[in-house]
């Protein structure tokens, strides 16, 4: 086989968003195809609840890791492609027991935090989702605020806004929409350990820095279209 033909012509996944969020604020048309597409993010919560930060850092990481595995460069590719040149839903579900092993078993990445787990999925329709991702519960169990110390130096640190109240499913979601953001504009190949705050001191400082990238909600869950639910940027 020639070099031309190892060659693989096709662009990395992520390359779209950072196009679409190296510039001015992005405004994201609907589908093109009219197909509503959406990754699962499943969040691992046993009856013992795990801390909250180190579910929302698994989260973070496992969202983008779905998009830099070699898969996505292969037998993932278009469906993630179509998700990505969209608007980047993500649906956080929960899961434990059981139903959590059955979902290592879908196409999808899992990532371990500190002992917590997260598993995000290959995107889909939202109309098909299979049947062990279908009966896990969106709403339901929530997380208490925890105090996750300092940000770890060299890590990259994802703030969520103060001064809006989540749910742990929606703010899995940000997180992950702010992991993939910052890498596809900075164009990583791995996906790093993502420290995760929400603290008003780091907020500011993270908002006065010019290399942060932002997440504004489409508004179709808890908060109002336009609202900035969390930013994130490089290690300093």
């Amino acid at each position: 086989m020639s070099a031309a033909e190892l060659e693989d012509p096709r662009e990395p996944v992520l390359a779209p968003l950072g196009a679409r969020y190296s510039g001015a604020p992005a405004v994201i048309p609907p589908e093109a195809d009219g197909v509503v597409r959406a990754m699962p993010v499943i969040l691992r919560i046993e009856r013992e609840l795990p801390p909250r930060t180190a579910l929302l850092q698994a989260a973070a990481q496992a969202a983008l890791a779905v998009c830099v595995d070699p898969r996505a460069q292969g037998e993932w590719y278009e469906p993630l492609r179509a998700w990505v040149n969209g608007r980047i839903r993500k649906i956080a579900r929960r899961a434990r027991g059981a139903h959590w092993a059955v979902v290592q078993e879908l196409p999808g990445v899992t990532v371990e935090v500190d002992g917590v787990e997260a598993r995000a999925l290959l995107p889909g329709p939202v109309d098909a989702v299979p049947k062990a991702v279908a009966r896990l519960q969106i709403g339901g169990t929530d997380l208490p605020p925890d105090e996750p110390g300092p940000v770890p130096g060299g890590t990259p640190l994802i703030v969520l806004n103060p001064a809006v109240d989540m749910t742990v499913g929606k703010a899995a979601a940000q997180v992950g929409h702010a992991s993939m953001i910052l890498a596809a504009v900075r164009g990583w190949t791995e996906a790093p350990r993502f420290a995760v705050r929400r603290d008003p001191a780091l907020w500011e400082a993270l908002l006065a820095r010019d290399d942060v990238v932002c997440v504004r909600d489409a508004g179709f869950t808890e908060v109002d279209p336009g609202t900035i639910t969390c930013a994130a940027a490089d290690a300093r």
